[in-house]
């Protein structure tokens, strides 16, 4: 019994191996591993050749019951014998168990559920790859300019990038589980819940809690994040920093308000500076006939309307639409004169100090602009000094040459140096670096414009100078301004209005002006100074009176008028009459001149001016016209 219980046994082990090899052959087929998982296929071959082994020995076993000619000895040894057939499928299957055991290292465990042994080599190289992608994700997420923020179904953090984290000032592991609501402004949380909740794609901007009491602006754009069963399970959030951005956008918006308010003040000044004319003309022709007592209530009104011109001149200033009229100043005399107005901007507890240099300094520069100057940075000084303090005014005299004059980027020479310092609390150096800056203010809401020191510095390099400041936080500022000194005599500067007498003179004289009383006025000043005197009161009338008189010798005219202005109406008559000089008068120009300085036969007289004034320049042009043409024959 023993040879037929062998044959069962082989027949078993044919019956498994076939079941093991058609497993594992059919697991590659589905696969698709036929060519990439040669373990598999060492595996499926070696249990095939095995089976196909033990099928040999059943057959021969079974010889003597399928009506062979053969007893059961020797189907025994044929089935276990050393012919040549046993002897080369046994070679077969050693052959296929040594290639499976060069790959047995590299294949450690049978895929689960398979019957596939699993390529080492292929989970490394699938580990490699996906290790490669989250490495990518992770510096494309890290290293993008927004923050990335990863959000629960409850609103809260699980995952930020370092860019959000410096957004908001803090470290990155401090922010997982923290409420999102939680870092939005109190006035933007009611948008910031809505959108959070919206439960759909959708962007915000709202203002976000940052270290220090800072708020920062950010575009937040809002993707809804799906579970396996579709149901949304979170938001991704990609937060930008727009806070430059919106910074852009308000100064924007204040410059043009302050476009929009500047152009109503310069239209105000021009009709102010047109009464104030009128004020301080009548007056003036009324001292010449006046006894003393009358004669000094008349210069009261006079010195008024000298003030209130100096008033219109900030309101033009402040438009940036005054016409700058450079003159020779010294500038200590200058701080003298101002320093009782200083005296009223600063507080009781701001101590006032004026260290005057002990030689005249003159430069070259517009005394109303030098005093806006003086009057920002002592605003800016006072300002600086919440707890009192002292404010210092120095002028002197110095040399700049070698480095000095390098560092300042001027011109090595004789300069006028007017230094304001004060005790207050200083700035750091990246302040410092931005004063300058329009709009930029460190100033609260309301406090400032951030105009002042863009201001002071305009006025100064238009002059040809260069403005620097010293500050530390603790230490107080100095801001010291440096003008090109001269070597000109100094011009009268803020004098007393006096009595004074009209230049008289004769010619014929075109007058366009379009206000009744200032026409009316200077009318009769120029009539009393001996002229003859054709009015207009526009361009179109004044160009119909030219046609009509061959006569004229000058033309003076306003510069803001309806319909043809004055610069058109003067380029229209000059071409009709080459040589005609032409006196201009405006306290706003609005930029329709083409050049505010005075030429021989071409001048400007600002608003408000004097009688005195008026026949003084007019004399100037007629002379100035006479030696043209002496020059010229």
């Amino acid at each position: 019994m023993w040879w037929q219980l062998t044959a069962l046994a082989n027949a078993v082990i044919l019956a498994a191996y076939l079941a093991i090899s058609f497993a594992i052959g059919r697991g590659l087929w589905r696969g698709r591993q036929w060519r990439n998982n040669p373990l598999g296929l060492a595996t499926a071959s070696i249990f095939f050749s095995c089976a196909v082994h033990h099928g040999s020995h059943v057959v021969h076993l079974m010889m003597p019951y399928l009506g062979s000619d053969m007893h059961a000895g020797l189907a025994m040894r044929m089935a276990f014998g050393m012919d040549f057939q046993a002897a080369g499928w046994d070679t077969v299957t050693a052959v296929l168990a040594v290639w499976y055991w060069t790959l047995r290292g590299r294949f450690p465990a049978l895929v689960r559920g398979a019957a596939l042994f699993e390529d080492l080599k292929l989970r490394q190289a699938a580990e490699a790859t996906l290790r490669a992608s989250e490495e990518r994700f992770r510096e494309i997420v890290e290293t993008t300019s927004e923050g990335v923020v990863v959000l629960d179904g409850d609103g809260r953090i699980g995952y930020t990038n370092d860019r959000f984290a410096a957004m908001v000032g803090r470290p990155p592991a401090d922010l997982p589980g923290t409420p999102v609501l939680e870092l939005v402004t109190a006035t933007d949380r009611a948008v910031a819940t809505q959108a959070f909740g919206a439960g759909r794609d959708t962007h915000v901007e709202v203002g976000l809690n940052a270290e220090g009491g800072r708020v920062v602006f950010a575009r937040i754009a809002l993707t809804t994040r799906a579970g396996e069963d579709g149901e949304p399970v979170g938001v991704l959030a990609m937060v930008a920093d727009v806070t430059e951005q919106k910074s852009i956008e308000a100064q924007l918006h204040q410059a043009q308000k302050l476009e929009a308010v500047g152009q109503l003040a310069g239209g105000l000044a021009h009709d102010f500076n047109n009464l104030l004319t009128v004020i301080d003309g009548y007056a003036a022709l009324l001292i010449a006939e006046a006894d003393e007592a009358t004669s000094g209530d008349l210069v009261m009104i006079r010195d008024a309307a000298s003030r209130a011109s100096a008033l219109t001149r900030q309101l033009l200033m402040f438009s940036r639409a005054q016409t700058t009229r450079p003159q020779v100043i010294d500038v200590t005399g200058l701080v003298g004169s101002v320093q009782v107005l200083l005296r009223r901007l600063i507080r009781e507890d701001v101590d006032l100090v004026v260290t005057a240099a002990g030689t005249p300094a003159p430069a070259r520069v517009d005394p109303g602009q030098l005093e806006q100057v003086l009057v920002n940075l002592a605003i800016n000084a006072r300002d600086a000094m919440p707890g009192g303090g002292t404010l210092t005014i120095d002028t002197d005299r110095v040399v700049l040459e070698g480095g000095r004059a390098d560092e300042l980027t001027v011109e090595p020479g004789d300069y006028v140096l007017l230094t304001v310092s004060d005790t207050g609390c200083g700035m750091t150096a990246e302040v410092a670096a931005r004063v300058f800056e329009p709009f930029f203010t460190t100033k609260g809401q309301g406090e400032g414009t951030g105009l002042g020191l863009s201001t002071v510095y305009g006025i100064v390099t238009r002059a040809g100078g260069r403005i620097r400041l010293d500050s530390r936080p603790g230490e107080g500022t100095t801001f010291e301004v440096y003008l090109p000194s001269t070597t000109a005599p100094a011009d009268a500067v803020g004098a007393a209005v006096e009595r004074q007498s009209l230049a008289g003179g004769t010619g014929t004289i075109l007058l366009v002006e379009d206000d009744a009383a200032v026409r009316q006025l200077t009318e009769r000043i120029l009539t009393t100074a001996g002229y003859r005197v054709l009015v207009a009161v526009d361009g179109e009338q004044g160009l119909a009176v030219a046609r009509a008189h061959a006569d004229i010798d000058l033309l003076v005219t306003d510069v803001i008028m309806p319909g043809l202005n004055g610069q058109q109406l003067a380029d229209r008559l000059t071409a009709l009459r080459p040589g005609l000089p032409v006196i201009f008068t405006s306290a706003y120009t609005r930029g329709v001149l083409d050049s505010t300085g005075d030429e021989r036969t071409v001048a400007f007289l600002d608003k408000p001016f004097t009688a005195a004034a008026l026949t003084e320049k007019v004399r100037l042009v007629l002379d100035n016209r006479i030696d043209v043409a002496a020059s010229q024959a």
